[in-house]
Protein backbone atom coordinates (compact mmCIF):
# COMPACT_ATOMS: atom_id res chain seq x y z
CA UNK A 1 0.00 0.00 0.00
CA UNK A 2 1.31 3.28 -1.27
CA UNK A 3 1.28 6.61 0.95
CA UNK A 4 -0.64 8.35 -2.28
CA UNK A 5 -2.76 5.87 -2.68
CA UNK A 6 -6.58 5.88 -2.11
CA UNK A 7 -5.93 3.03 -0.07
CA UNK A 8 -3.80 4.59 2.73
CA UNK A 9 -6.22 7.57 2.58
CA UNK A 10 -8.72 5.09 4.29
CA UNK A 11 -6.27 3.14 6.09
CA UNK A 12 -4.46 5.72 8.30
CA UNK A 13 -7.54 7.44 9.69
CA UNK A 14 -8.76 3.98 10.54
CA UNK A 15 -5.63 3.08 12.59
CA UNK A 16 -5.47 6.20 13.71
CA UNK A 17 -8.62 5.97 15.63
CA UNK A 18 -8.57 2.87 16.50
CA UNK A 19 -4.71 2.83 17.89
CA UNK A 20 -6.64 5.61 20.42
CA UNK A 21 -9.85 3.77 21.36
CA UNK A 22 -8.02 0.38 21.92
CA UNK A 23 -6.61 -0.30 25.29
CA UNK A 24 -2.71 0.41 25.58
CA UNK A 25 -2.12 -3.27 25.96
CA UNK A 26 -3.71 -4.50 22.73
CA UNK A 27 -2.32 -1.70 21.03
CA UNK A 28 0.95 -3.26 19.88
CA UNK A 29 -0.98 -6.25 18.65
CA UNK A 30 -3.35 -4.16 16.19
CA UNK A 31 0.18 -1.83 15.19
CA UNK A 32 1.56 -5.13 14.13
CA UNK A 33 -1.86 -6.19 12.69
CA UNK A 34 -1.73 -2.94 10.91
CA UNK A 35 1.72 -2.69 9.71
CA UNK A 36 1.78 -6.67 8.10
CA UNK A 37 -1.83 -6.00 6.28
CA UNK A 38 -0.08 -2.37 4.97
CA UNK A 39 2.91 -4.46 3.60
CA UNK A 40 0.93 -7.76 2.34
CA UNK A 41 -0.80 -5.31 0.25
CA UNK A 42 1.85 -5.35 -2.51
CA UNK A 43 2.88 -9.03 -2.27
CA UNK A 44 1.26 -11.07 0.50
CA UNK A 45 4.09 -13.83 -0.02
CA UNK A 46 7.08 -11.89 0.86
CA UNK A 47 5.88 -11.08 4.46
CA UNK A 48 7.59 -14.40 4.86
CA UNK A 49 10.78 -12.77 4.58
CA UNK A 50 10.19 -10.45 6.75
CA UNK A 51 9.18 -12.73 9.54
CA UNK A 52 12.23 -14.90 9.00
CA UNK A 53 14.18 -11.74 9.10
CA UNK A 54 12.36 -10.83 12.17
CA UNK A 55 12.89 -14.35 13.79
CA UNK A 56 16.75 -14.83 12.84
CA UNK A 57 17.45 -11.02 14.45
CA UNK A 58 14.89 -11.66 17.39
CA UNK A 59 17.06 -15.24 18.57
CA UNK A 60 20.31 -13.53 18.13
CA UNK A 61 19.51 -11.08 20.44
CA UNK A 62 18.36 -13.70 22.86
CA UNK A 63 21.64 -15.73 22.26
CA UNK A 64 23.59 -13.36 21.99
CA UNK A 65 22.48 -11.93 25.39
CA UNK A 66 22.56 -15.47 27.22
CA UNK A 67 25.76 -16.33 26.63
CA UNK A 68 29.51 -14.84 28.46
CA UNK A 69 31.43 -16.60 25.45
CA UNK A 70 33.07 -13.60 23.18
CA UNK A 71 33.28 -16.73 20.63
CA UNK A 72 29.92 -17.58 20.91
CA UNK A 73 28.13 -14.14 20.59
CA UNK A 74 30.76 -13.60 17.94
CA UNK A 75 29.20 -16.58 16.17
CA UNK A 76 25.71 -16.20 16.43
CA UNK A 77 26.00 -12.31 14.97
CA UNK A 78 27.66 -13.66 12.50
CA UNK A 79 24.82 -16.15 12.06
CA UNK A 80 22.42 -13.47 11.93
CA UNK A 81 24.15 -11.44 9.79
CA UNK A 82 24.90 -14.19 6.74
CA UNK A 83 21.23 -15.14 6.97
CA UNK A 84 19.80 -11.84 7.09
CA UNK A 85 22.41 -10.36 4.15
CA UNK A 86 22.01 -13.52 2.30
CA UNK A 87 18.27 -13.20 1.88
CA UNK A 88 18.93 -9.31 0.89
CA UNK A 89 21.64 -11.17 -1.60
CA UNK A 90 19.90 -13.43 -3.10
CA UNK A 91 16.64 -11.16 -4.36
CA UNK A 92 18.92 -8.28 -4.63
CA UNK A 93 21.51 -9.05 -5.78
CA UNK A 94 21.86 -12.61 -7.03
CA UNK A 95 21.65 -11.92 -10.89
CA UNK A 96 24.16 -8.72 -11.10
CA UNK A 97 26.50 -11.07 -9.65
CA UNK A 98 25.98 -14.22 -12.25
CA UNK A 99 25.94 -11.90 -14.89
CA UNK A 100 29.56 -10.83 -14.12
CA UNK A 101 30.16 -14.25 -13.14
CA UNK A 102 29.29 -15.20 -16.45
CA UNK A 103 31.16 -12.47 -18.22
CA UNK A 104 34.22 -13.76 -16.91
CA UNK A 105 33.43 -17.36 -17.51
CA UNK A 106 32.72 -16.27 -20.83
CA UNK A 107 35.99 -14.25 -21.33
CA UNK A 108 37.87 -17.18 -19.81
CA UNK A 109 36.45 -19.64 -21.90
CA UNK A 110 34.67 -21.82 -19.10
CA UNK A 111 32.08 -23.03 -20.61
CA UNK A 112 29.48 -22.57 -17.77
CA UNK A 113 26.38 -20.49 -18.23
CA UNK A 114 24.80 -19.23 -14.35
CA UNK A 115 21.12 -18.88 -14.68
CA UNK A 116 18.95 -15.68 -14.43
CA UNK A 117 16.81 -16.30 -11.74
CA UNK A 118 12.60 -13.81 -12.22
CA UNK A 119 12.81 -12.42 -8.87
CA UNK A 120 10.58 -9.39 -7.96
CA UNK A 121 12.43 -7.38 -5.93
CA UNK A 122 10.97 -7.20 -2.01
CA UNK A 123 9.52 -3.51 -1.39
CA UNK A 124 11.62 -2.30 1.52
CA UNK A 125 14.07 -5.03 2.10
CA UNK A 126 17.10 -2.67 2.32
CA UNK A 127 15.62 -0.95 5.13
CA UNK A 128 14.03 -3.54 7.18
CA UNK A 129 16.99 -5.40 6.71
CA UNK A 130 19.59 -2.63 7.68
CA UNK A 131 17.22 -1.64 10.74
CA UNK A 132 17.33 -5.32 11.67
CA UNK A 133 21.00 -5.69 11.71
CA UNK A 134 21.51 -2.67 13.71
CA UNK A 135 19.45 -4.56 16.22
CA UNK A 136 21.41 -7.66 16.43
CA UNK A 137 25.13 -5.87 15.98
CA UNK A 138 23.76 -3.36 18.97
CA UNK A 139 23.08 -6.30 21.28
CA UNK A 140 26.39 -7.82 20.85
CA UNK A 141 28.30 -4.50 21.44
CA UNK A 142 26.14 -4.19 24.81
CA UNK A 143 24.86 -0.82 23.64
CA UNK A 144 21.10 -2.54 23.68
CA UNK A 145 19.58 -5.08 25.73
CA UNK A 146 17.88 -7.89 23.89
CA UNK A 147 13.87 -7.56 23.57
CA UNK A 148 12.10 -10.40 24.65
CA UNK A 149 8.80 -9.49 23.83
CA UNK A 150 8.82 -10.87 19.88
CA UNK A 151 5.42 -8.94 19.22
CA UNK A 152 7.19 -5.62 20.26
CA UNK A 153 10.06 -7.00 18.76
CA UNK A 154 7.81 -7.67 15.19
CA UNK A 155 6.24 -4.41 15.96
CA UNK A 156 9.87 -2.25 15.66
CA UNK A 157 10.86 -4.40 12.46
CA UNK A 158 7.55 -3.73 10.43
CA UNK A 159 6.75 -0.67 11.79
CA UNK A 160 4.19 0.54 8.66
CA UNK A 161 5.29 4.33 8.58
CA UNK A 162 9.11 3.95 8.31
CA UNK A 163 9.16 -0.08 7.00
CA UNK A 164 8.75 0.66 2.96
CA UNK A 165 11.27 3.59 2.96
CA UNK A 166 12.64 4.60 6.20
CA UNK A 167 13.72 6.41 8.30
CA UNK A 168 16.22 3.23 9.16
CA UNK A 169 15.66 3.44 12.81
CA UNK A 170 17.64 2.36 16.05
CA UNK A 171 16.60 -0.37 18.27
CA UNK A 172 17.78 1.82 21.46
CA UNK A 173 15.22 4.95 20.12
CA UNK A 174 12.10 3.17 18.74
CA UNK A 175 11.90 -0.19 21.04
CA UNK A 176 11.20 1.76 23.87
CA UNK A 177 8.73 4.02 22.86
CA UNK A 178 6.48 0.87 21.27
CA UNK A 179 6.59 -0.23 25.14
CA UNK A 180 5.31 3.07 26.55
CA UNK A 181 1.72 4.14 27.27
CA UNK A 182 0.76 6.76 24.46
CA UNK A 183 -1.79 9.48 25.02
CA UNK A 184 -3.83 11.08 22.45
CA UNK A 185 -1.97 14.68 22.23
CA UNK A 186 -3.73 16.84 20.09
CA UNK A 187 -0.76 19.11 19.46
CA UNK A 188 1.21 16.63 18.60
CA UNK A 189 -1.54 14.99 16.14
CA UNK A 190 -2.09 18.15 14.76
CA UNK A 191 1.70 18.75 13.99
CA UNK A 192 2.10 15.23 12.50
CA UNK A 193 -0.58 15.71 10.27
CA UNK A 194 0.63 19.25 9.08
CA UNK A 195 4.41 17.23 7.97
CA UNK A 196 2.17 14.59 6.31
CA UNK A 197 0.40 17.25 4.53
CA UNK A 198 3.47 19.28 3.63
CA UNK A 199 5.10 15.98 2.61
CA UNK A 200 2.34 14.98 0.12
CA UNK A 201 2.70 18.44 -1.51
CA UNK A 202 6.45 17.51 -1.91
CA UNK A 203 5.90 14.52 -3.65
CA UNK A 204 2.99 14.91 -5.52
CA UNK A 205 2.87 18.96 -6.31
CA UNK A 206 6.79 19.18 -7.07
CA UNK A 207 8.24 15.41 -7.47
CA UNK A 208 5.80 13.96 -9.64
CA UNK A 209 5.59 17.30 -12.01
CA UNK A 210 9.19 17.28 -12.50
CA UNK A 211 9.09 13.53 -13.23
CA UNK A 212 7.30 14.74 -16.78
CA UNK A 213 10.79 16.20 -18.59
CA UNK A 214 13.05 13.83 -16.57
CA UNK A 215 11.80 10.25 -17.50
CA UNK A 216 11.46 11.99 -20.98
CA UNK A 217 15.13 12.72 -21.43
CA UNK A 218 16.47 10.16 -19.22
CA UNK A 219 14.18 7.19 -20.69
CA UNK A 220 15.36 8.44 -24.36
CA UNK A 221 18.77 9.70 -24.07
CA UNK A 222 19.55 9.73 -27.73
CA UNK A 223 17.28 12.18 -28.48
CA UNK A 224 18.64 14.85 -26.51
CA UNK A 225 21.81 17.19 -26.05
CA UNK A 226 23.75 19.36 -23.72
CA UNK A 227 21.18 21.55 -22.43
CA UNK A 228 18.68 18.82 -21.90
CA UNK A 229 20.80 16.88 -19.80
CA UNK A 230 21.93 19.45 -17.98
CA UNK A 231 17.99 21.05 -16.91
CA UNK A 232 17.12 17.35 -16.14
CA UNK A 233 19.67 16.85 -14.18
CA UNK A 234 18.91 19.88 -12.12
CA UNK A 235 15.57 19.10 -12.27
CA UNK A 236 15.84 15.31 -11.06
CA UNK A 237 17.86 16.45 -7.77
CA UNK A 238 14.83 18.63 -6.77
CA UNK A 239 12.50 15.34 -7.88
CA UNK A 240 14.55 13.07 -5.51
CA UNK A 241 14.86 15.08 -2.75
CA UNK A 242 10.93 16.15 -3.12
CA UNK A 243 10.14 12.30 -3.61
CA UNK A 244 12.16 11.10 -0.97
CA UNK A 245 12.16 13.72 1.88
CA UNK A 246 8.62 13.25 1.10
CA UNK A 247 8.34 10.38 1.63
CA UNK A 248 10.27 10.64 5.23
CA UNK A 249 7.53 13.71 6.15
CA UNK A 250 4.93 11.58 5.33
CA UNK A 251 6.39 8.24 7.75
CA UNK A 252 7.77 11.24 10.41
CA UNK A 253 4.16 12.84 10.87
CA UNK A 254 1.97 9.89 10.56
CA UNK A 255 4.43 7.91 13.58
CA UNK A 256 4.26 11.65 15.17
CA UNK A 257 0.20 11.55 15.00
CA UNK A 258 0.41 8.15 16.29
CA UNK A 259 2.95 8.81 19.76
CA UNK A 260 6.11 7.96 18.02
CA UNK A 261 9.18 10.20 16.91
CA UNK A 262 11.14 8.82 14.30
CA UNK A 263 14.67 10.28 13.33
CA UNK A 264 14.86 13.29 10.98
CA UNK A 265 16.03 11.83 7.99
CA UNK A 266 16.84 15.43 5.90
CA UNK A 267 18.16 18.72 6.98
CA UNK A 268 18.16 20.86 3.77
CA UNK A 269 20.50 19.00 1.85
CA UNK A 270 20.81 21.35 -1.14
CA UNK A 271 22.04 23.83 1.03
CA UNK A 272 25.06 22.21 2.20
CA UNK A 273 28.88 23.40 1.85
CA UNK A 274 30.47 20.43 1.32
CA UNK A 275 29.89 16.93 0.29
CA UNK A 276 30.69 15.68 3.46
CA UNK A 277 28.23 18.31 5.23
CA UNK A 278 25.96 17.20 2.29
CA UNK A 279 25.88 13.37 3.66
CA UNK A 280 25.14 14.61 6.72
CA UNK A 281 21.70 16.17 5.68
CA UNK A 282 20.64 13.81 3.23
CA UNK A 283 19.25 10.74 3.63
CA UNK A 284 20.53 10.27 7.71
CA UNK A 285 18.94 7.62 8.84
CA UNK A 286 21.35 5.64 6.25
CA UNK A 287 24.77 7.71 6.83
CA UNK A 288 24.62 7.54 10.51
CA UNK A 289 24.20 3.68 9.93
CA UNK A 290 27.07 3.47 7.52
CA UNK A 291 29.05 5.37 9.80
CA UNK A 292 28.08 3.40 12.89
CA UNK A 293 28.50 0.00 11.68
CA UNK A 294 30.72 0.14 8.79
CA UNK A 295 33.02 2.52 8.68
CA UNK A 296 33.64 3.13 12.05
CA UNK A 297 34.73 -0.68 11.83
CA UNK A 298 36.37 -0.39 9.00
CA UNK A 299 38.72 2.50 10.23
CA UNK A 300 39.30 1.15 13.25
CA UNK A 301 40.14 -2.35 11.34
CA UNK A 302 42.65 0.47 9.13
CA UNK A 303 44.03 2.82 11.85
CA UNK A 304 47.43 1.94 11.37
CA UNK A 305 47.46 2.81 7.89
CA UNK A 306 46.62 6.24 9.25
CA UNK A 307 45.42 8.74 6.74
CA UNK A 308 45.53 6.29 3.83
CA UNK A 309 43.28 3.90 6.62
CA UNK A 310 40.79 6.37 6.71
CA UNK A 311 40.73 7.42 3.04
CA UNK A 312 40.03 3.43 2.18
CA UNK A 313 37.47 3.00 5.17
CA UNK A 314 35.64 6.09 3.33
CA UNK A 315 36.09 4.67 -0.31
CA UNK A 316 34.47 1.48 0.70
CA UNK A 317 31.80 2.89 2.77
CA UNK A 318 30.47 4.75 -0.22
CA UNK A 319 30.99 1.59 -2.83
CA UNK A 320 29.17 -0.08 -0.33
CA UNK A 321 26.35 2.81 0.03
CA UNK A 322 26.06 3.09 -4.03
CA UNK A 323 25.78 -1.01 -4.20
CA UNK A 324 23.09 -0.61 -1.21
CA UNK A 325 20.72 1.63 -3.54
CA UNK A 326 20.45 -0.90 -6.85
CA UNK A 327 22.33 -4.02 -8.17
CA UNK A 328 24.39 -2.22 -11.13
CA UNK A 329 27.29 -0.11 -12.15
CA UNK A 330 26.26 3.21 -12.09
CA UNK A 331 24.89 2.55 -8.58
CA UNK A 332 28.54 1.58 -8.04
CA UNK A 333 30.33 4.53 -9.28
CA UNK A 334 27.79 6.57 -7.59
CA UNK A 335 28.95 6.09 -4.77
CA UNK A 336 32.61 5.89 -5.56
CA UNK A 337 31.91 9.18 -6.75
CA UNK A 338 30.91 10.44 -3.35
CA UNK A 339 33.56 8.36 -1.88
CA UNK A 340 36.00 10.62 -4.06
CA UNK A 341 34.78 13.68 -3.47
CA UNK A 342 35.17 13.46 0.30
CA UNK A 343 38.75 11.90 0.12
CA UNK A 344 39.42 14.68 -2.16
CA UNK A 345 38.37 17.55 0.27
CA UNK A 346 40.16 15.93 2.80
CA UNK A 347 43.03 15.76 0.83
CA UNK A 348 43.04 19.30 -0.31
CA UNK A 349 41.48 21.17 2.85
CA UNK A 350 44.86 22.93 3.54
CA UNK A 351 44.95 23.63 0.09
CA UNK A 352 41.63 25.31 -0.47
CA UNK A 353 41.78 27.06 2.69
CA UNK A 354 45.13 28.95 1.72
CA UNK A 355 43.62 29.37 -2.14
CA UNK A 356 40.86 31.05 -0.43
CA UNK A 357 42.99 33.21 2.09
CA UNK A 358 45.18 34.07 -1.47
CA UNK A 359 42.42 35.72 -3.52
CA UNK A 360 40.71 37.45 -0.66
CA UNK A 361 37.35 35.51 -0.27
CA UNK A 362 37.62 34.57 2.77
CA UNK A 363 36.33 38.70 3.55
CA UNK A 364 33.38 37.87 1.27
CA UNK A 365 31.93 34.64 3.98
CA UNK A 366 28.61 35.41 2.01
CA UNK A 367 29.68 35.12 -1.17
CA UNK A 368 32.12 32.16 -0.15
CA UNK A 369 29.31 30.58 1.20
CA UNK A 370 26.99 30.98 -1.99
CA UNK A 371 29.93 29.82 -4.21
CA UNK A 372 30.51 26.38 -1.54
CA UNK A 373 26.69 25.71 -2.12
CA UNK A 374 26.76 25.93 -6.14
CA UNK A 375 29.98 24.41 -5.83
CA UNK A 376 28.50 21.05 -3.75
CA UNK A 377 25.29 21.42 -5.58
CA UNK A 378 26.87 20.88 -8.84
CA UNK A 379 29.51 18.06 -7.67
CA UNK A 380 26.14 16.02 -6.23
CA UNK A 381 24.40 16.59 -9.43
CA UNK A 382 26.97 15.16 -11.09
CA UNK A 383 26.75 11.74 -9.26
CA UNK A 384 23.01 11.66 -9.40
CA UNK A 385 23.45 10.73 -13.06
CA UNK A 386 24.54 7.85 -12.45
CA UNK A 387 21.77 7.54 -9.89
CA UNK A 388 19.16 8.65 -12.59
CA UNK A 389 20.38 6.51 -15.66
CA UNK A 390 18.78 3.38 -16.85
CA UNK A 391 22.26 2.22 -17.39
CA UNK A 392 25.47 2.76 -17.29
CA UNK A 393 26.16 3.16 -21.03
CA UNK A 394 23.26 5.80 -20.82
CA UNK A 395 25.18 7.72 -17.90
CA UNK A 396 28.36 7.99 -20.16
CA UNK A 397 26.36 8.82 -23.45
CA UNK A 398 24.72 11.80 -20.98
CA UNK A 399 28.25 12.66 -19.54
CA UNK A 400 30.34 12.90 -23.13
CA UNK A 401 26.92 14.73 -24.42
CA UNK A 402 26.39 17.43 -21.53
CA UNK A 403 28.18 20.24 -23.28
CA UNK A 404 27.25 19.08 -26.36
CA UNK A 405 25.29 22.14 -28.56
CA UNK A 406 23.06 21.54 -31.22
CA UNK A 407 20.78 24.03 -33.34
CA UNK A 408 17.86 22.03 -32.51
CA UNK A 409 18.00 20.46 -29.46
CA UNK A 410 15.82 22.72 -28.07
CA UNK A 411 13.13 21.66 -30.45
CA UNK A 412 12.86 18.24 -28.26
CA UNK A 413 12.48 20.48 -24.77
CA UNK A 414 9.60 22.75 -26.47
CA UNK A 415 7.88 19.22 -27.71
CA UNK A 416 7.91 18.26 -23.84
CA UNK A 417 6.87 21.15 -22.76
CA UNK A 418 4.15 21.70 -25.47
CA UNK A 419 2.76 18.46 -24.30
CA UNK A 420 2.93 18.39 -20.77
CA UNK A 421 3.50 22.39 -20.15
CA UNK A 422 0.54 23.09 -17.78
CA UNK A 423 1.84 20.02 -15.78
CA UNK A 424 5.46 21.01 -15.98
CA UNK A 425 4.30 24.43 -15.45
CA UNK A 426 3.14 23.74 -11.89
CA UNK A 427 6.15 21.84 -11.06
CA UNK A 428 8.31 24.54 -11.36
CA UNK A 429 5.83 26.80 -9.00
CA UNK A 430 5.33 23.85 -6.60
CA UNK A 431 9.50 23.84 -7.01
CA UNK A 432 9.95 27.58 -6.29
CA UNK A 433 7.42 27.03 -2.70
CA UNK A 434 9.54 24.52 -1.91
CA UNK A 435 12.49 25.90 -2.12
CA UNK A 436 11.20 29.39 -0.62
CA UNK A 437 10.67 27.35 2.60
CA UNK A 438 13.62 25.18 2.79
CA UNK A 439 15.18 29.00 2.87
CA UNK A 440 13.22 30.22 5.10
CA UNK A 441 14.12 27.32 7.56
CA UNK A 442 17.86 27.78 6.56
CA UNK A 443 17.39 31.25 7.47
CA UNK A 444 15.65 31.20 11.19
CA UNK A 445 16.30 30.42 14.26
CA UNK A 446 13.45 27.95 14.35
CA UNK A 447 14.87 25.91 11.36
CA UNK A 448 11.35 24.26 10.64
CA UNK A 449 8.80 26.20 8.87
CA UNK A 450 5.95 24.17 10.98
CA UNK A 451 7.05 24.92 13.86
CA UNK A 452 6.99 29.24 12.61
CA UNK A 453 3.69 28.84 11.21
CA UNK A 454 2.13 27.54 14.20
CA UNK A 455 3.34 30.88 16.27
CA UNK A 456 1.20 32.59 14.11
CA UNK A 457 -2.18 33.88 14.44
CA UNK A 458 -5.10 31.39 14.02
CA UNK A 459 -6.18 32.76 10.82
CA UNK A 460 -2.93 32.81 9.25
CA UNK A 461 -2.16 29.45 10.31
CA UNK A 462 -5.77 27.88 9.00
CA UNK A 463 -5.19 30.22 6.17
CA UNK A 464 -1.85 28.64 5.17
CA UNK A 465 -3.10 24.97 5.98
CA UNK A 466 -6.13 25.54 3.58
CA UNK A 467 -3.72 26.64 0.77
CA UNK A 468 -1.49 24.08 1.54
CA UNK A 469 -4.13 21.29 0.55
CA UNK A 470 -5.58 23.24 -2.61
CA UNK A 471 -2.18 23.13 -3.84
CA UNK A 472 -2.11 19.61 -2.92
CA UNK A 473 -5.15 18.53 -5.12
CA UNK A 474 -4.71 21.32 -8.12
CA UNK A 475 -0.82 20.50 -8.79
CA UNK A 476 -0.53 16.86 -7.46
CA UNK A 477 0.22 14.38 -10.56
CA UNK A 478 -2.09 12.19 -8.80
CA UNK A 479 -1.03 8.19 -9.37
CA UNK A 480 1.52 9.16 -12.03
CA UNK A 481 4.88 7.40 -10.28
CA UNK A 482 5.44 5.69 -7.38
CA UNK A 483 7.94 6.44 -4.68
CA UNK A 484 11.38 6.47 -6.04
CA UNK A 485 12.85 4.32 -3.06
CA UNK A 486 10.47 1.56 -3.20
CA UNK A 487 12.53 -0.15 -5.57
CA UNK A 488 15.82 -0.35 -2.95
Amino acid sequence: MSFISLKFLFFFPIVFGLFFLLPHRWRWGFLLAASYYFYMSWNPVYVFLILLTTVITYTSGILIAGTDSKKKKLAYLISSLAVCLGILFFYKYCNFFNDILNLWAHILNFGWHLPQFALLLPVGISFYVFQSLSYSIDVYRGIKEPERHFGIYALYVSFFPQLVAGPIERSTSLLPQLRRQVIFDYERAATGLQLMAWGFFKKLAVADGLAIFVNQVYNNVENYYGWSFVLATILFAFQLYGDFSGYSDIAIGGSQALGYDLMKNFNRPYFARSISGFWRRWHISLSTWLHDYLYYPLSYRFRSSGRRGIYLSTIITFVLCGLWHGAGWNYIIMGALFGIYIVSGLITKNWRANFVNRIGLAKLPLLHQILQVIITFSLVCFAWIFFRANTGSDAFYIIRHLFTVSPYGWLHDLYIFQNNGYEFALAIIGLVIMEAVQLTEELSAEKDIIKIIRKKPAFIRWLVYFILIMLIFVMGAFGSQEFIYFQF
